[in-house]
């Protein structure tokens, strides 16, 4: 976990998206996460994280919908949503949180 702080702990927004590998509705989700990383650049960061392989932070942070999007910005959540999400919307959400 004091990785996950040290993750969390930057100056440009950094968008969480917690999945399991095995659900249809997290596999969707990789292309839109591409393309939310292309654009938005070296002006943000976007980090899967697997439920399975990450089970005490999931559990920490009471992700029971997957997927389960998040942006951080300064150690500080600024957004989360459960649920897929499109890309358009994710980045303009990272582009508000970008100085």
């Amino acid at each position: 976990m004091s990785k996950f702080g040290e993750l969390l702990d930057e100056k440009i927004p950094i968008l969480l998206a917690f999945f399991r590998s095995q659900e249809e509705a997290s596999q969707d989700m990789n292309p839109i996460l591409k393309d939310v990383a292309a654009a938005i650049g070296d002006k943000g960061k976007v980090i899967k994280i697997d439920v399975d392989k990450n089970q005490q932070l999931s559990e920490a942070l009471r992700i029971k919908v997957l997927p389960t999007l998040m942006i951080y910005k300064f150690s500080e959540m600024v957004w989360r949503q459960s649920g897929e999400q499109d890309a358009n919307t994710l980045i303009s959400l990272l582009k508000d949180h970008i100085d």
